[in-house]
């Protein structure tokens, strides 16, 4: 089976949770299937990494870092090389796909959050608006990564059920991904002996870090540390901030290595999401693995992810939100029963599940395909 890969939307630090799906399936596939062909198509500097053995890589001269090239691209340059190499099938990573794409294709689609929150996009929603969907018509299945993600797909999308498939990702920080040690960490960021309450999102408006903000006036002595890669909406988190009063608590990182992600996950009395929609929440399995206590939305796909091992909350409710933070802090009889049930729940999702899944997937388009 030769696979091809449409990976043209990768801009390194910058392409958020579908980034860490690419690069964390993509040898995942390869050691469950070891027969497996795989070529990637890939631009800007991703083409010019090493993607590890046995994965081929076909760099096409477009910038990556611009929306309105990337799309032209996928849409030119990609279907004619795939024309030229003749793969079996294409997978497009990035929720988007080729109109032509001269092969059978599968299109991973995370999330349909610019149907739910159509300002988190800003003035590119009305692209995504026709390109997902449009992605969605051409392809021959769909990937999508909790069983809350294929719902919204079927009601948003008026996609057939049978034709989505779900195959709940591994956690995106490696374990082997060893941080400094908490007090180093409270040292760099000046947290003092403050309890640390970590969030890490992007700074986009469905994250809900404006509430979560809010929140935070209310917990006392907390330092909020916000780890995730910018946007244009940071600004207005930073307003928020001002005017809640909690500037001297609060700490808006950009995307920080997996070194020092590891250790803030691991220097944290309280892991806290508030996001309004997601398509599955690495950053909560990822704290779960390192025995961070876990609050978190009871939104869309988190209390898939979460089970029983979170304190979920409403996210359009700062008192609950704050409510949370302070029983996982103040009760450590329920900390330690939040970070012994994350352990657990952690081991249930691998990368090796997300690739015989997603290979699956792959025998179901062929198998059609040969008939």
């Amino acid at each position: 089976m030769h696979v091809a890969y449409n990976l043209m939307h990768l801009v390194p630090g910058e392409t958020g949770g579908a980034e860490v799906y690419a690069r964390r399936l993509l040898p995942a596939l390869r050691e469950t299937e070891p027969n497996l062909r795989m070529t990637l198509f890939v631009g800007g500097v991703a083409a010019h990494e090493d993607w590890g053995e046995g994965i081929d890589v076909e760099p096409l001269r477009f910038d990556p870092r611009s929306r309105v090239r990337r799309v032209l691209a996928e849409q030119t340059l990609l279907p004619a090389v795939v024309r030229r190499l003749e793969p079996d099938l294409l997978h497009n990573v990035f929720n988007t796909a080729p109109v032509l794409p001269q092969v059978p294709q599968v299109t991973t689609i995370h999330d349909v959050v610019f149907k739910r929150y159509p300002e988190t996009h800003g003035v590119l929603a009305k692209g995504v608006e026709v390109l997902v969907p449009l992605a969605a018509r051409r392809s021959a299945r769909i990937l999508t990564d909790s069983e809350a993600s294929k719902s919204d797909l079927v009601r948003y999308l008026e996609l057939p059920a049978d034709r989505v498939d779900v195959a709940p990702l591994g956690p995106g920080l490696p374990e082997e991904a060893k941080g400094p040690p908490p007090d180093e960490v409270r040292e760099r960021f000046d947290l003092g002996d403050a309890p640390l309450v970590l969030s890490v999102l992007a700074k986009r408006p469905h994250k809900n870090a404006g509430r979560l903000i809010e929140a935070l006036a209310r917990v006392p002595r907390a330092v909020l540390v916000m780890p995730g890669y910018s946007t244009g909406y940071e600004q207005k988190l930073e307003e928020q901030v001002a005017a809640a009063g909690v500037a001297d608590r609060v700490r808006l990182l950009g995307w920080v290595d997996d070194a020092t992600l590891d250790g803030l996950y691991r220097a944290a009395e309280c892991f806290v999401f508030p996001s309004l929609a997601e398509g599955f929440g690495l950053p909560v399995l990822e704290a779960m693995l390192r025995g961070t206590p876990v609050a978190c939305s009871n939104a869309t796909s988190l209390p898939e992810v979460a089970g029983d091992a979170a304190l979920l909350f409403d996210p359009l409710d700062v008192e609950a939100i704050a409510v949370a933070i302070r029983r996982v802090l103040e009760d450590d009889a329920l900390a330690d029963r939040l970070r012994s049930a994350g352990l657990e729940r952690a081991k249930r999702f691998t990368w090796e599940e997300t690739a015989r899944k997603t290979l699956e997937c792959y025998r179901k388009v062929l198998a059609r395909t040969a008939t």
